[in-house]
């Protein structure tokens, strides 16, 4: 395998984790099976069928919740501790096609994590800004989406390495520029929710007395007095 195809291979299979990992996982060991591109040994277990089931079955169930609005968001958060390690996994295993030394293969590491964060980060967050939408349409749109970019990415990322490279830099690019944004929205997210709780705890303000009920306390005050 060229440098560049490694490279390519590397850095697609750790973006398409971060945001779809059962179905990188699926894509790449089905490519390898049916001979379209040539794995890396460290990730020719891809190719198992076990595997290659879990990933569909696993792929089955994200698909679905994936598409509800309200349990992606909760879904992303368990995945969090998943994606990334994972796509970390695969991006050293397939720097190995490199025959790197250990400390490049460390390197791969670290590099495959932080790709895989960034992209996992980045639809989570946008994921839950767009939850706070009451139509389900935009949700099911943005995770239609997802699966195609990543099922394109790795196409793309196999066929065109330098032109998925250039890709992926612009989306880093974007990412950067981005994720503040939508971290300040999950705030304003957040607060507004924590002042609906506020409202609903708070006792509610003994009302003043009227002008009728002042007279008559006047009266029975003025009454009582000798």
């Amino acid at each position: 395998m060229e440098i560049i195809d490694a490279i390519a291979l590397m850095l697609g299979a750790a973006w398409a984790s971060g945001i779809n990992l059962y179905a990188a996982v699926l894509v790449l060991g089905y490519m390898g099976s049916t001979g379209y591109t040539t794995l890396p040994p460290a990730l020719e277990v891809l190719q198992d069928p076990l595997v290659m089931g879990i990933a569909a079955l696993m792929y089955f169930v994200e698909f679905v919740a994936d598409k509800t609005p309200g349990v992606d968001s909760g879904w992303d958060a368990i995945h969090t501790f998943i994606r990334i390690p994972a796509g970390a996994m695969i991006a050293a295993g397939a720097a190995g096609g490199l025959d790197m030394n250990q400390a490049a293969e460390f390197g791969a590491l670290l590099l495959g994590g932080s790709v895989a964060a960034t992209s996992h980060f980045t639809k989570a967050g946008s994921r839950l800004v767009i939850n706070t939408s009451p139509e389900p349409v935009t949700n099911w749109t943005a995770s239609v989406t997802e699966d195609i970019a990543v099922v394109g990415g790795l196409w793309t990322a196999l066929n065109y390495p330098v032109l998925f490279i250039a890709a992926l830099i612009l989306f880093i690019l974007l990412a950067i520029w981005l994720l503040p944004k939508i971290w300040r929205a999950i705030k304003r997210i957040a607060a507004k929710i924590r002042g609906w709780f506020k409202n609903k705890e708070a006792p509610e303000p003994e009302s003043a007395p009227g002008n009728e009920e002042i007279a008559r306390r006047l009266e029975s005050k003025s009454a009582d007095e000798p």
